[in-house]
């Protein structure tokens, strides 16, 4: 195994948007490729028809494009293994079928959806396998003439695997460790359907993964139980000398109580559970994604990686290339992660910490033109973002937090009013107007000193100026400094504010 290159793939099906536990298992693939200079493969399993749903390929793509897990190969991307959608290896698949039932290893059966039913009405707990297949109508059961009649006239078949019973199927798992199953737990699974003339998941994955040359197969908890049936069809397909290793991920867990993370979680508490916006083609339906919620890429990469891996030490924030060089799947828990979405909101507030104040502002922009406030210096926007992006998680928020600097205040909030304008605010804020006019250059420093010299002098209460200051400038008692918020705002509409403000709260 240590001398194949590194393959890992991730390989989704086309029936809706990509969950956001998708999107980890896809991380953990591609931090795992990059650190042992291996390729990721984005591979469509597509052999579902009735699920399928128009567009969820796109949209898988392009949320990849916006996180920036880039694929070696794949959909998309091209490469050497291809085709990489299902659906058009059709061909591909019936070899190993054929290959199979030549076996002895799979056979066919003809039970209808309504014989299924009665069976299962009748036996408790039914499962079709070595207990209940001999009571069925396949190919066990059936002559060879009977069963040539019936692929003739067009009857509907399916094509199961056949195991036979109580035997231990041991899954080495890197995460796990020996996992065994018996095999009296698995059914006769389908393989084949001729409905659609395709295989099932469970065949087209074994063929795929050996085809493609996959080295290890880095997937989620629930197709644990699925393990010790692909184990098998190596064994039957004579692969076992090639087959990948396994890694089965922790589930992401509710916030809150037990069971696996559902979109309704979500709406339920108010975050995405997808990465980008979804709108469902049947229903009309639209569910928010993290990146029209405001979440930065680099943000959900870091918050998702964190759920269920640690990297060994204290450390939180961590670039693309860190993650790479720190990720090791023996640090993988066993047990689910519970998704802290306080957690993912936390993490996006540091990296937009981390995002230069330019590059924060033009994201802002769109904001401000949302609220009617256009043709803005970019160097002034600028400035407002450096002094108050610390105070929010999102871009978005930015305007409840800086609106007074760019609108000034036509209404005073009452409470703020009668708490911090007294008796003799108009007469002290008259003469820091004259105050004011005389500063010059208008900047903090020399402003703030100014000022404060000039209330010592008169005896006034610092506080009692400031408070008041800060209403006519805002209109209510939030904000940063003062004096942060004239440099800004400039001399002549510092002055303004404050001469409106006497005239309305006289």
């Amino acid at each position: 195994m240590s001398e194949r290159k590194v393959r890992v793939r991730f390989a989704p099906s086309p029936t809706g948007p990509l969950h956001i536990g998708g999107v980890r298992t896809a991380l953990y693939n591609y931090l795992f490729a990059k650190q042992h200079g291996g390729d990721l493969i984005l591979r469509i399993e597509d052999t579902d028809s009735q699920r399928f749903v128009p567009g969820a390929e796109e949209y898988i793509i392009e949320s990849f494009k916006w996180l920036d897990i880039r694929f070696d190969e794949g959909v998309g991307y091209g490469g050497n293994y291809g085709p990489y959608r299902q659906s058009e290896r059709k061909e591909t698949y019936r070899t190993y079928v054929d290959r199979l039932l030549d076996a002895g290893l799979a056979y066919i059966a003809f039970d209808t959806p309504e014989e299924l039913d009665l069976k299962r009405s009748e036996i408790p707990n039914f499962q079709y396998d070595a207990s209940t297949r001999m009571q069925m109508r396949n190919s066990l059961t059936l002559s060879a003439g009977e069963v040539k009649s019936l692929m003739e006239t067009g009857d509907r078949y399916v094509v199961r695997i056949k195991i036979e019973p109580d035997e231990d199927i041991h899954v080495q798992d890197l995460i796990r460790g020996d996992v065994v199953f018996n095999s009296s737990v698995i059914d006769d699974k389908v393989l084949f359907k001729s409905t659609d003339n395709l295989p099932t998941y469970h065949l087209a994955n074994i063929v795929d993964d050996h085809l493609m040359e996959i080295t290890h197969v880095i997937r989620g908890e629930e197709w644990l139980s699925s393990a010790p049936l692909h184990v098998l069809l190596y064994r039957y397909l004579g692969w076992l000398d090639t087959m990948p290793a396994f890694a089965h991920l922790p589930l992401l867990l509710k916030p809150e109580g037990g069971g696996k993370l559902s979109k309704r979680d979500g709406d339920r508490l108010g975050f995405p559970v997808f990465p980008l916006e979804w709108h469902d083609p049947k229903s009309g339906e639209v569910s928010s994604g993290y990146r029209e919620c405001g979440y930065l890429p680099e943000a959900v990469v870091n918050f998702l990686a964190l759920l269920g891996w640690n990297p060994g030490n204290d450390q939180e924030i961590m670039t693309m290339d860190e993650l790479i060089k720190l990720f090791d799947l023996a640090h993988c828990s066993k047990s689910g992660a519970k998704f802290d979405y306080e957690k993912g909101k936390w993490f996006n507030h540091q990296y937009i910490q981390k995002r230069s104040n330019e590059e924060i502002a033009e994201m802002f922009v769109p904001v401000l033109e949302s609220h009617g406030i256009e043709n803005q210096n970019p160097a002034y926007v600028e400035k407002v973002v450096g002094m108050m992006k610390e105070r929010v998680n999102f871009v978005s928020e930015l305007w409840e937090q800086t609106y007074y600097f760019f609108i000034a205040p036509t209404e005073y909030d009452e409470k703020t009013r009668k708490k911090r304008w007294k008796e003799d605010s108009s007469v002290q804020l008259t003469e820091l107007i004259e105050v004011l006019n005389a500063c010059e250059p208008f900047d903090i420093e020399g402003t703030e000193e100014t000022v404060k010299s000039w209330i010592e002098s008169k005896g006034y209460n610092l506080g009692n100026i400031m408070n008041a200051v800060r209403l006519t400038l805002v209109g209510q008692g939030i904000g940063p400094q003062i004096f942060h918020i004239t440099e800004a705002i400039g001399k002549e509409e510092t002055i303004r504010r404050i001469r409106r403000a006497i005239e309305v709260l006289g």
